[in-house]
């Protein structure tokens, strides 16, 4: 494998996580388009439902948390590169489907877009992230995770100001059609990338033993968290402080770029850091609980000038929680051989079911209570990320 020297990382970086990064770049910035603009897009299609985009995101993730398992088996003749090849056209086909949608379709298109969701994720997350693990050395696991992030940022900088743009200058159509564009782009980085040598030996009966076996409770629980979290900072936030933003798509995609541009300058020197100091410092445990205060302060915002300076604490207590976090995940799995994608499976159940319990809670929490009150579970559901250091203490304590 040719490998090439990189001044971040301690050790050489491989031609595999190059391709591996570059198409990620591309699809990062097709995805950052509409990340922060889908659930808007969804609550406005819905008539502003909040509950029906509630629904819409705990039926995909519950669908992917299911069905994952069978897809790993059949990535075993199938292939992950050839996977990640067809998930871009998967990926693509996916915000194509919105560039059509409206009130008259989308009983039979909602469901079509689900389907094709699944499908997206179950040819693309499984590949990645085994061969994130494989191509990054495990010296350099969190200055790998920290790259990605950075360049995530990066493109959070401008896309989402740029995204507010063209839906308020032109429409949500024009934005649909640049992501399906840009996610054909990416195709071309996964005809290079090398191939992996991994197959999926667990049966899907032995996944679920697996997953609630007392072994591996706490870093189940510890992953469920993890997705509940993220699933309430990618649907009911967005749709939160467009409300506060009474409804401005510029002014939305202009804040959440200079949030993210206000922390980018850190990322880089926090991947070093936690390198470094991880096991002294207890970082995780620091910074889930700075996210915790800033979930908490977030039920309180009502103003832009809020949104910024709430958000951008927040961003910054984030570095200090999924970096680490997201580390040892890789790490982790790494360290499993073999059993490398059924580890990786076993995270990527845990994360998705995660996000399934929190929409049911999302769901009944709105029956009742203004949405803003939904970042309660998510500020608990950052605390008990903490439970993954009880597997890994030695990482943590040595």
């Amino acid at each position: 494998m040719v490998k090439r020297k990189k001044i971040y990382f301690d050790g050489e970086i491989s031609r595999g996580f190059t391709s591996l990064y570059t198409a990620k770049t591309i699809v990062m910035v097709a995805s950052g388009l509409l990340g922060i603009f889908l659930p808007i897009f969804l609550y406005n299609l819905f008539n502003e439902n909040f509950r029906y985009v509630v629904l819409y995101y705990g039926i995909a993730h519950f669908l992917y948390g299911i069905f994952v398992g069978l897809g790993a088996i059949f990535l075993n003749k199938f292939g992950f590169r050839k996977a990640l090849q067809i998930s871009v056209f998967l990926g693509a086909l996916f915000y194509s489907i919105f560039y059509f949608i409206n009130e008259e379709n989308l009983i039979y298109l909602i469901p079509f877009s689900i389907l094709v969701l699944t499908l997206y994720r179950l040819f693309y997350w499984v590949p990645y992230h085994v061969d994130f693990a494989k191509f990054t050395e495990r010296k350099d696991k969190p200055e790998a995770v920290s790259v990605m992030n950075v360049t995530r940022n990066i493109m959070g900088a401008f896309v989402p100001a740029i995204a507010g743009w063209i839906v308020s200058s032109f429409s949500f159509d024009v934005l649909f059609v640049i992501a399906v564009i840009l996610y054909l782009l990416s195709f071309f980085p996964y005809l290079i990338i090398p191939r992996t040598e991994e197959s999926f030996n667990w049966t899907y009966r032995e996944l679920w033993k697996k997953f609630f076996s007392k072994e591996n409770r706490k870093t189940m629980i510890a992953f469920m968290s993890y997705g509940g979290e993220d699933l309430v900072g990618i649907m009911v936030w967005p749709i939160f402080i467009f409300g506060v933003l009474k409804g401005d798509y510029f002014q939305v995609g202009l804040i959440s770029s200079l949030v993210i541009m206000a922390t980018v300058i850190l990322q880089l020197g926090i991947g070093k850091y936690i390198s470094s100091y991880l096991r002294e410092k207890k970082v995780l445990k620091i910074g889930s609980f700075l996210v915790f205060l800033g979930w908490i302060l977030k039920i309180f915002i009502d103003t832009a000038f809020q949104v910024f300076i709430v958000s951008t604490y927040h961003n910054l207590s984030n570095i200090l929680t999924k970096t680490p976090f997201d580390s040892l995940r890789y790490e982790t799995a790494a360290d499993e051989g073999h059993y490398i994608d059924e580890q990786t499976v076993l995270y990527e159940v845990a994360i998705q079911l995660g996000k399934v319990l929190m929409a049911i809670l999302i769901f009944l929490i709105s029956m009742f209570f203004a949405i803003q009150w939904t970042f309660i579970l998510a500020a608990v559901a950052a605390l008990i990320l903490n439970l993954i250091r009880a597997k890994h203490e030695d990482v943590f304590e040595k």
